[in-house]
């Protein structure tokens, strides 16, 4: 088990079994957007009863430049795309790390639901997810070389420094949905890149 806080705590009522997709949205790129859409797609051929449920993992993770943002930031990256993508019947839930694979499911269900359908690219996230009983859909990957998290990050972290914003804009706007930019932007959310390092420290 992980020494870190429960942060945020499991609701008292979590939501009804739905479609589950995961992520740790650090940020919130193209990748993760493609996926949602496929996900929430699925759902409305497949379960049009019931909710999506996005969930923002590594919650209670120490800011660093793995984890520049925190999960109240991230719920708004996705709530400021989901406004304007079409998607209406979505819930978002933002889950702690417990840092303990086979007691991942059974901790992420407080928060998500249990038994619904989960959704993901990931192998080793649907192997644990199928010995806890889940319908698992795989994903294929889209355009991995581009849009891996890492690879997002360290182009944000390049214009960490930046002051023109339209620069900014064209640089990011194939890897990261406008409105998050334009989030990111708002609340200095790139320029902080270039004082963390890789366990949170200042550099420089």
């Amino acid at each position: 088990m992980t020494d870190l806080p429960l942060i945020p705590e499991a609701p008292v009522n979590p939501p009804q079994a739905g479609v589950v997709v995961l992520g740790r949205f650090q940020p919130l790129h193209n990748g993760h957007k493609i996926m949602i859409q496929a996900a929430d797609s699925y759902r409305n051929q497949n379960h049009p009863n019931s909710d999506l449920i996005i969930s923002i993992g590594s919650a209670n993770q120490p800011q660093n430049l793995r984890n520049p943002w925190t999960y109240e930031e991230r719920e708004e990256m996705l709530n400021s795309w989901l406004d304007s993508s079409g998607i209406n019947c979505y819930k978002i839930c933002s889950i702690p790390d417990i840092e303990d694979p086979p007691k991942w499911v059974k901790h992420a269900e407080k928060y998500h639901g249990i038994s619904g359908v989960l959704l993901t690219s990931d192998l080793s996230t649907s192997e644990l997810y199928v010995a806890s009983g889940w319908n698992v859909v795989m994903l294929a990957l889209s355009d991995r070389e581009r849009l891996e998290g890492w690879r997002v990050r360290e182009t944000a972290r390049m214009l960490s420094t930046i002051q023109d914003e339209d620069a900014i804009r064209e640089v990011l706007g194939s890897l990261i949905p406008e409105t998050v930019i334009e989030y990111l932007i708002s609340i200095g959310g790139l320029h902080r890149l270039a004082f963390m390092g890789e366990g949170g420290e200042p550099v420089g």
